[in-house]
This record gives C-alpha cells, sequence and structure tokens, in this order.
C-alpha cells in the first residue's frame, strides 16, 4: 500500500502536463517508492511505527515531486500520516474534515515568532502525548522551501484557528540534500522528529532520525556513483532499532519490511 505522499504524488502527476525532472539531481531511472535508482533503492530499510501521534503534511505544489523531500519518510515511519497539497485558493474538504476530527488536537508546527503570542505554545497536553483519554496529537507540518511554509502560514485560513507550536532544538539540522543559509532550519523529517519527541514517541523519533540518515547515505552514494555501503553505521542503527519491543512479550513496535505493491 503506498504511503500518503506517495498517493498524493501520484495526484499530482496525473494533472502533469509535463514530466516533472529535478533540478541537480541525476537522471536515471528511479524506484517509484523511495526515488532511488535500483543499485541505491532503499525499500527494504522503509520501518513503520505505531504511534498515537499523527502527522499531517501540508505540501507546496512540487514537494510531493522531489526526490529529496523528507516527508515521504515521515509518511514510511508515522503509521497515521495524511497529506494534502496545498492551494491558496481552494482547501481540500478532506483537510478541514481531519483538522475537527474531535479523536485529534491538531497543532500547526511553526515558528512562534511569526504568530499572535495567545496561539503559541511550546509543549503538548499530557494527555495527548501519553495517548490516553484526550485527544491524539496531529502535528501539521507545512512541508515547502521556507520562503513557501511562510506563504502558507499566512494564507492558510483553515489554520488559524490551530494552536501553533513553537519547537526550541538545542541542535543544528544535520539536513544535507538541501542548502540553507541557516542552521536553525530543519528538513520536515527533522520536524517531524522534534515533535514526536515532545509526544513521548521516542521509538518513532529515534527511527526517523535513523531513517533519515539512511535514507541520505543512499541519495549522496547514488549521486556521486557510490556503492552503499549496507553494513555501515547508519544502517546498523536502523537494524538496532528494529530490535526494539514495546513490552516484553509484545510483538516488535518497529517493522522493516520491503514495500508493498498498490
Amino acid at each position: 500500500m503506498l504511503n500518503a505522499v506517495a498517493r498524493l504524488r501520484a495526484v499530482r502527476l496525473a494533472r502533469s502536463t509535463k514530466p516533472f525532472l529535478a533540478r541537480g539531481g541525476f537522471k536515471r531511472e528511479r524506484c517509484p517508492d523511495c526515488r532511488l535508482v535500483p543499485s541505491h533503492c532503499l525499500c527494504a530499510f522503509r520501518p513503520s511505527v505505531a504511534t498515537s501521534a499523527g502527522a499531517c503534511l501540508l505540501m507546496a505544489d512540487v514537494e510531493p515531486l522531489k526526490p529529496s523531500n523528507t516527508g515521504w519518510l515521515v509518511a514510511d515511519v508515522v503509521t497515521d500520516t495524511f497529506a494534502f497539497g496545498w492551494a491558496r485558493t481552494e482547501t481540500d474538504p478532506a483537510l478541514l474534515a481531519l483538522l475537527a476530527d474531535p479523536q485529534w488536537q491538531p497543532y500547526l508546527v511553526f515558528p512562534g515568532e511569526y504568530a499572535a503570542p495567545e496561539r503559541v505554545v511550546h509543549s503538548i497536553e499530557p494527555a495527548a502525548a501519553q495517548g490516553g483519554s484526550g485527544k491524539r496529537p496531529l502535528f501539521v507540518l507545512l512541508d515547502a522551501t521556507w520562503t513557501e511554509a511562510r506563504k502558507m502560514f499566512r494564507k492558510s485560513p483553515c489554520l488559524d484557528h490551530l494552536p501553533v507550536l513553537s519547537l526550541e532544538p538545542d541542535q543544528i539540522s544535520g539536513y544535507k540534500l538541501r542548502r540553507s543559509r541557516r542552521d536553525d532550519h530543519f528538513c520536515t523529517s527533522e520536524v517531524a522528529a522534534l515533535c514526536l519527541s515532545l509526544a513521548g514517541e521516542t521509538l518513532a523519533e529515534q527511527t526517523l532520525a535513523a531513517y533519515l540518515e539512511v535514507f541520505t547515505h543512499h541519495y549522496l552514494r547514488a549521486k556521486n556513483q557510490l556503492p552503499v555501503l549496507w553494513e555501515g553505521e547508519e544502517h546498523l542503527r536502523l537494524r538496532e532499532l528494529a530490535r526494539s519491543t514495546t513490552v516484553s512479550g509484545q510483538a516488535p513496535a518497529l517493522e522493516i519490511k520491503p514495500a508493498s505493491v498498490a
């Protein structure tokens, strides 16, 4: 079964009048699931973690098509991930229904300096974080370039009622596939991992971080026409997390399995 971003990509491609060509990327055949060349395919390492928290990716027009996009990784790891395309003039009814679903407490993840002070929060409700009787946290992530994300934040009336979760990370971004002039700009996968940490989803947070490292390794090795180091530190870390269990005697909380065929 395709993840939420892959489904959005299929919809986006269906209405395209010409093929999408990634700037600066390799021009060879790619796996349709992980977007890498077949020799560097990542599908056998795609993890999935059951979580109480969910993710909602609101994606700029071409983001689902970019091979370097890391929203794909979030959709692979976090079971309850939703993805929607963003447009200034219209809003997907399915997005509105999701934001109104009583099982979820949505948080719009964005720097607090851009929001009214009364909207800004720096933590989430304990009941939601613990997956107890309260609502489940749903992290709404604006998946776009920084310039596009600011525009989306300003011009999305459907999000104006949501609390703005302002993260305060104590590290700089380690993302290597696109350049940013600021160290405090994080890729979508890194932001999602920080959110999962706030929600107490430690296994999912660590898995997403490790999966990003594996993806980055595969992507850069393919770009530079170098072989994958299958026994490298990145792969070993992801395998180690795959052996984690929720409670003694229960099935593993994390699975690593090949991508399913739609």
